[in-house]
């Protein structure tokens, strides 16, 4: 969307999702950096659809639901207006629409997570974190649209129509304020047992995705939230990489070359190593590794990569193209960088990946009332 045609697209396109009904993601009813997942809380696993509070020490829509809702619509804008007011507002209108109803309709586990681009974050101190651009891989196919951006919002929940609801509340919002660059709506099917007794669910390459994550508190405060500066304390850096994969020949490599390529069993999720854990070192009689060294399983695993586990949420999509929406969350920009480093070196699922549209933001601290959305970094004054 150019400057030019900004509101009438960004109107467009808010009509658009109302009609398909789209829709969110999420996590459990841990509200802050410090506290570790209540298994049994709302939005955990069999309780799908409880509300998820807006306010805390960090936003909602990260680590609270536990399991992330099903579906999700990602917006990603420019703006035209000072950020310190509109954030201000949009944190009033989100504690709204996460409870009270919307055209009637109950907002369940709505969440809406809000980041800031670097861009953005330089004006409030070029040394803070979220402050870096996120560079240029290999196996990318965008235009300047598709790339950055001053402002993210995720919108997610169980049922599609009240995510739909919620991006025309939060269009008609930022009409004349924001341009949009471009916008996401994915889905996760049914969740179901891995390894180590967690769930999760498939992708469109027919495997289990997020079995390896952060849960304890230990390792959301190393590896998630940012503990700060105090004007970004309990906020989080998160990446966004839109996949177009190349189904068709992803299929042609058969079960036996997709697990080699993964590194774990398709069906049982199992690692080829054996068990629910990834032993890296595991060997053949004859010296081969057991997981290749160009599975994705070991190209990607922190322990190698030096860096502490990111959050990963991804969501299936078939528009533009059948694919992913990658998000993750980390406490440092270095966690992904590092880890995408060695994903360019070799792996031989990236060979089926072509990325699309990609943003790096600063996921702002929790809000409440007496306590406006972004004001640590941006003030609230026009």
């Amino acid at each position: 969307m150019t400057a030019r045609t900004s509101r009438r697209g960004l109107l467009a396109f808010g009509s658009a999702v109302t009609a398909m009904g789209v829709a969110g993601c999420g996590a459990d009813r841990t509200p802050g950096p410090s506290a570790a997942p209540v298994p049994g809380g709302a939005g955990a696993a069999g309780e799908a659809g409880g509300p998820v509070a807006a306010d805390g020490t960090a936003q909602a829509g990260i680590d609270r639901p536990v399991l992330p809702q099903t579906h999700l619509t990602s917006l990603v804008l420019d703006l035209d207006v000072p950020p310190g007011p509109l954030l201000a507002a949009l944190g009033t209108t989100i504690r709204t629409l996460t409870t009270e109803a919307t055209d009637g309709v109950d907002p369940g586990d709505l969440t809406v997570t809000v980041g800031v681009g670097p861009a953005l974050v330089r004006r409030a101190g070029a040394d803070l974190p979220g402050a870096t651009d996120l560079p240029s891989y290999r196996r990318e196919e965008m235009g300047e649209r598709e790339r950055g951006g001053d402002l993210w919002l995720q919108v997610c929940a169980s049922d599609p129509l009240v995510v739909a609801l919620a991006v025309a509340t939060l269009e008609e919002q930022l009409r004349g304020s924001a341009r949009l660059r471009w916008a996401q709506r994915g889905w996760r099917g049914a969740y179901a047992a891995t390894p180590g007794d967690h769930q999760a669910t498939r992708n469109v390459q027919g495997f289990q995705d997020g079995i390896v994550a952060p849960r304890s508190a230990d390792e959301l405060a190393e590896g998630v939230w940012l503990a700060g500066p105090v004007p970004v304390a309990g906020g989080t850096i998160a990446v966004l990489r839109r996949f177009r994969i190349d189904v068709a020949g992803w299929r042609r490599l058969g079960v036996d070359g997709q697990e080699a390529a993964v590194g774990r069993r398709r069906g049982s999720s199992l690692a080829l190593s054996g068990g629910a854990d990834i032993d890296l070192g595991a060997k053949t009689p004859d010296g081969q590794y057991l997981v290749p060294a160009d599975a994705h399983v070991r190209r990607a695993h922190a322990r190698d990569a030096g860096v502490p586990l990111m959050l990963r949420r991804s969501y299936s999509i078939d528009d533009p193209d059948p694919g992913l929406l990658f998000v993750s969350f980390q406490s440092t920009l270095r966690a992904f960088t590092a880890t995408m480093q060695r994903l360019e070196e070799s792996d031989r699922m990236l060979d089926f990946a072509t990325t699309t549209a990609t943003g790096t933001f600063l996921v702002l601290p929790g809000h409440a009332e007496d306590r406006p959305l972004g004001a640590g970094l941006f003030g609230t004054a026009g």
